[in-house]
């Protein structure tokens, strides 16, 4: 009976990938809800502890984040944008110093002809194609999109889905969490919840505690590059924010990046040690304030982990595999978990056979 128990729910688990296959492109909006819905139903349970109902708490928190959402991207979108038509505007200027004054200081300081490594021209004109490229790429696919009705209409009902679906998903979380708990075989429910608690745990310290340390980070970055008067300020600290998530990660890529942009903006090396004092100040902070008091020690998603399980289910699922790897990861690792400590415990790791016991009270002269 066992036997065929274990062969049910490897079928079962078997469909429901194939199922995941097959409907990943329609899935998509409703997994982008599940994920916002699972980030915001802490917010409207501490409503719900305030007195609120449950309606009420999730209209509020909806309209809040919804409000936030739309005056972010509202004052984010335009900056950005200068900001990367600045870094197009800039990337010449960025081939003339590696040719004209990079090059010629190692070949002076360290021996190292970069000229022979590397054609400069070869590489300008490189980029300049790319950027044509990116350029008739991207309105191809804007003429394309909009030439076609029904590809224009799916992208709108969409992006208006999420937050529908989002709002229903909220309200009725808790429901929908018990449903699914009641339908557990009485035989594993107290593993299986056990194993769902530390899930959770795991889960919702990594998108919540890390997401904020990502959003705090991206800030520190940006304000203090703009502070030193780096063009490229807001769009460097995003992106060392944004890949922050792996330790010493966002350190390094914006270390890098802001030492070459202040270099090529300011041609001295006040700027440079400036902006690498800002990710200094941003290093200590996540490492002593930030990652503690946000994230702590309960995470237990290895950063490598992390990485194989999005490129992973990027490879196999698309953009629904990247949204779904990081849930899937944090079960995968309680099970592993468990299933380390289960196989120290057995015969398999130790059978080496138990000691007799010593006999007392026979007499026999020790």
């Amino acid at each position: 009976m066992t036997e065929v128990r274990i062969g049910i729910w490897f079928a079962v688990l078997g469909a429901a990938g194939a199922l995941l296959y097959l409907l990943a492109p329609v899935l998509t909006p409703f997994l982008v809800s599940a994920i916002l819905a699972y980030l915001g139903d802490p917010l409207v349970d501490r409503l719900e502890r305030w007195r609120f109902s449950r309606t009420a708490a999730v209209t509020s928190v909806f309209v809040t984040l919804t409000l936030a959402l739309l005056l972010t991207s509202l004052v984010l979108i335009p900056l950005l944008q200068q900001q990367v038509e600045r870094l197009l505007t800039t990337a010449p200027t960025l081939f003339d110093w590696l040719k004209h004054q990079l090059q010629p200081w190692l070949a002076r300081t360290l021996d190292i002809d970069l000229g022979s490594l590397i054609d400069m021209d070869l590489l300008r004109a490189r980029f300049k194609e790319s950027l044509d490229t990116v350029g008739g790429l991207v309105a191809a696919v804007v003429a394309t999109v909009t030439r076609s009705g029904a590809a224009l209409l799916g992208w709108f009902a969409n992006l208006m889905l999420v937050p529908v679906v989002t709002f229903y998903l909220l309200r009725d979380w808790d429901v929908l969490v018990a449903r699914v708990h009641a339908l557990l075989p009485r035989a594993v429910e107290p593993a299986v919840a056990r194993l769902a608690a530390e899930a959770d745990t795991v889960l919702g310290a990594f998108l919540r505690g890390q997401f904020t340390v990502m959003l705090a980070l991206s800030t520190i970055y940006a304000v203090g590059l703009a502070a030193i008067g780096l063009d490229l300020a807001l769009l460097i600290g995003l992106l060392a924010g944004m890949v922050s998530f792996v330790p010493y990660l966002g350190f390094i890529v914006g270390i890098v990046v802001a030492g070459v942009a202040a270099l090529v903006q300011f041609h001295d090396a006040l700027h440079v040690l400036l902006a690498a004092a800002v990710f200094g100040v941003g290093q200590v902070l996540e490492g002593s304030v930030l990652t503690p008091r946000l994230v702590g020690d309960r995470i237990g998603l290895h950063p490598v982990a992390v990485i194989f399980a999005v490129l992973a289910g990027g490879h196999l699922f698309g953009f629904f595999g990247v949204l779904l790897a990081l849930p899937v990861a944090a079960v995968v690792m309680v099970l592993l978990r468990h299933t380390h400590d289960f196989y120290l415990d057995s015969e398999l790791y130790d059978d080496r056979p138990a000691a007799p016991a010593a006999d007392e009270g026979d007499g026999t002269p020790r």
